[in-house]
């Protein structure tokens, strides 16, 4: 049944595409700006949280994955946990496939939401498609590639707010921006580990113009700004200031690296995936402390 085959080797191919080890990343910041908002589980928050969790994530890293396949040919990272090989011949499936699994999701949250969520949402799939589409673009304009970047994981904490009609305090806004800085910072360090591939394919990043020690400072910058900013949100919550530590330790080795030996950075980059999950365990934590009045 060679037609069978063909459909299972794409939907492993469009598994991987979905990056599952990145899936709690975008998930989880909606699930819990929803839950410790309303204090409820609803149709919004499962809605919500599965369509974070893979329909979102398959947009974004699937749009990636085709429209970037020439140059991710020539990465030797691609093919594994850090990025998709998609063959020429699924690329127009995988786009077909992540408009088709993201549509029903996106219609029942409409529904589900007022004005002023919709706006989020439009922001958020506009910043997923933004990314890497042709013509668009933002992951060739250097600084903004960080900041479209940052904005597909804050966006959906952001939506969960207000899809939950969460009230704005000074605190929620610090820890948001901390949350945006950490978002920067992690894109940022990303890009470090391929300034000489980028360079050579004639591929624009935050990395390939400020250089590779410049962006790993910036970076760590970035980590301790967020860290800082968590400090201006009240108990127990500022004790996720100390999650941007692991962070920092992990980007200082490279603190003088230059753009020849700039692919070293890829050592830290995936032990970066694996602290995602210690840091997710600390926020978790947090969170649950904050959500039985812990002060």
């Amino acid at each position: 049944m060679p037609e069978v085959a063909e459909r299972r080797g794409l939907a492993g191919r469009l598994l991987l595409a979905s990056r599952p080890v990145s899936w709690i990343n975008t998930a989880f910041p909606f699930a819990a700006a929803m839950l410790l908002t309303t204090g409820t589980i609803d149709a919004r928050l499962v809605i919500g949280t599965l369509f974070f969790l893979v329909p979102y994530n398959l947009a974004m890293y699937g749009i990636n994955d085709v429209f970037d396949y020439a140059s991710d040919a020539q990465n030797p990272r691609k093919g594994g946990v850090e990025g998709a090989l998609l063959p020429p011949e699924t690329h127009a499936a995988t786009l077909r496939w992540a408009a088709l699994l993201a549509l029903p999701f996106v219609v029942a949250l409409v529904v589900l939401g007022g004005p002023a969520s919709w706006a989020v949402l439009a922001v958020s799939l506009f910043a997923v498609v933004a990314y890497s589409a042709p013509r668009l673009r933002c992951k060739e304009v250097p600084v903004l590639d960080s900041i479209t970047s940052s904005t597909h994981f804050v966006s959906p904490a952001v939506y969960g707010l207000v899809l939950a009609g969460a009230e704005w305090t000074p605190a929620l806004v610090a820890l948001l921006a901390a949350f945006f800085c950490w978002g920067m910072a992690s894109h940022a360090f990303g890009a470090v580990q391929d300034v000489v591939p980028d360079r050579e394919g004639g591929i624009a990043s935050i990395a390939t113009a400020l250089g590779a020690r410049a962006t790993v400072r910036l970076a760590i910058g970035l980590w301790v700004a967020a860290g800082l900013l968590m400090l201006l949100t009240p108990w127990p919550a500022a004790i996720a200031g100390l999650v941007a530590v692991p962070y920092v330790l992990l980007a200082a080795p490279f603190w003088r690296i230059t753009d020849a030996v700039s692919a070293a950075a890829n050592h830290g980059w995936r032990r970066f995936l694996w602290v995602n999950y210690a840091s997710g365990f600390v926020v978790t934590m947090v969170c649950i402390a904050w959500a039985m009045g812990v002060r």
